[in-house]
């Protein structure tokens, strides 16, 4: 089965340096283990996160690493479009309207597991009608491993 999860740039621009015993066992399980939950815009993000900084920051090396073991699960634009968001759903979402293509990729994803420090996209997962899916705010509050 497959270990995928989406990783939301609040969380992953915190990867560099990070002090928290479960954000570095999560790491380290992401990088030996784990399957990222990607769409272009999230990579985007991810690279405009680390814009001036002198060397890579972890989420650069891990998605270079993933992608190297082919355990980047990339969802494209039309991977996306195709599924449709309703507008009865679309008005009840709290998320910002750039966050729902990562609500989408989540949806698609095999796990439907998140990462999140954004409260309202956290909601919009957890609450998202007719899917059993499930984001979090912490790493060990997520059944990963």
């Amino acid at each position: 089965m497959s270990k995928d999860l989406l990783v939301d740039n609040s969380i992953a621009k915190n990867f560099c340096n990070p002090l928290d015993a479960h954000y570095k066992v999560f790491i380290h399980w992401l990088f030996v283990e784990g399957e990222l939950v990607v769409t272009q815009s999230l990579l985007k993000e991810y690279h405009a996160s680390t814009a001036g900084s002198p060397s890579p920051t972890n989420i650069v090396v891990i998605v270079a690493k993933l992608t190297a073991d082919g355990r980047l699960r990339r969802f494209t634009k039309q991977d996306l479009n195709l599924f449709q968001i309703p507008n009865h759903v679309a008005r009840c979402l709290r998320s910002n309207r750039k966050d729902w293509d990562s609500i989408k990729a989540v949806m698609l994803s095999t796990r439907k597991f998140a990462l999140s420090l954004d409260n309202d996209f956290v909601f919009d997962v957890n609450n998202y009608p007719g899917y059993l899916a499930r984001a979090e705010r912490r790493p060990q509050d997520l059944p990963y491993g």
